[in-house]
């Protein structure tokens, strides 16, 4: 396989990734929702710095490290999962106060900010996207690809992640999702912490199994 095949087999797999259902998608939706368009392209933007993490990471090998260090993969696996719970415990504890939506163009700064640090954050507690970035990178990149490769990917693979999530981030934070989101705001909340907190504890309750 040539590199350009390699790299447009790469990106199409992480395209199908990126829009698989899970804790990203719901904190992306839920901030485009809830907060504002602005907090949820902030959001989108953490998703696409977060796949260029995992992209660099995959590029040196470091999946290597994780698929032969068991105890650094379970340790990555608990740490990500208490993160997830964490985060859906504030989501739920959030869910009946009082919510008073703007239309982007009035965002606090700071809350962008969080919205941003969120999103990065939630993309890097899951050790399994880094071992899915691993696992494609090991299996479709040359052995030996040339230098432009390397300068290539990192870029493509943020404009995957954060383009798929902007796209997410627009949809959610048009007019009807938001005025819907508004009268079911406690169940939508509540919704939204309990996948993420299951899927924070299948992280946890599945750390010791270790297969890749």
């Amino acid at each position: 396989m040539s590199p350009l095949a390699a790299i447009t087999a790469i990106l199409a797999a992480l395209l199908i990734g990126a829009m698989s259902p899970g804790p990203s998608f719901v904190m992306v939706a839920r901030n485009s929702i809830g907060l504002s368009r602005r907090d949820g392209l902030a959001t989108a933007l953490g998703m696409g710095v977060g796949g260029v993490f995992f992209s660099g990471i995959a590029l040196v090998g470091l999946y290597s490290l994780l698929a032969s260090v068991t105890w650094l993969y379970v340790g990555l696996k608990v740490a990500g999962g208490v993160y997830l719970v964490y985060i859906a415990s504030k989501i739920w504890r959030g869910a009946s106060a009082q919510l008073t939506v703007d239309n982007g163009s009035s965002a606090d700064p700071a809350n962008v900010r969080k919205s941003f640090v969120m999103g990065l954050s939630t993309q890097l507690s899951n050790p399994k996207t880094a071992i899915y970035y691993g696992s494609i990178f090991a299996a479709l990149l040359p052995q030996h690809p040339p230098l432009w490769c390397y300068l290539a990917l990192p870029p493509m693979v943020f404009a995957i992640e954060a383009g798929w999530y902007t796209i997410v981030a627009l949809c959610f934070s048009s007019r009807r999702p938001r005025e819907y989101y508004l009268k079911v705001k406690v169940w939508v909340d509540r919704v939204a912490a309990g996948a993420i907190a299951a899927l924070g504890l299948r992280l946890i309750f599945t750390a010791h199994k270790v297969g890749l």
